[in-house]
């Protein structure tokens, strides 16, 4: 059984308070390395047998269709995961 990664990811300019609630909770776990975190979506696809070519595009197109709104949001990633 093959699987697609797709992930989604908020446009640079659009607000992200989700990310703003993470880094303002990182300090007080001790972690300071961090001066911005965005947050964004990861979809799994699960095919029967090996991932094909055609089955990367037909992702890709749930990817830009379904997956993610594209007034504010980028697909920013659509491969096989290695298995």
């Amino acid at each position: 059984m093959g699987r697609i990664i797709v992930e989604v990811m908020p446009k640079p300019e659009i607000l992200d308070p989700q990310g703003k609630a993470i880094v303002g909770v990182l300090p007080h776990q001790g972690i300071m390395q961090f001066g911005d975190v965005r947050q964004g979506k990861r979809f799994e696809l699960t095919v029967d047998g090996d991932v094909t070519d055609e089955a990367l595009e037909a992702a890709k197109k749930a990817a830009e269709t379904v997956l993610s709104n594209p007034i504010i949001e980028d697909v920013v990633g659509v491969y096989a995961e290695e298995q």
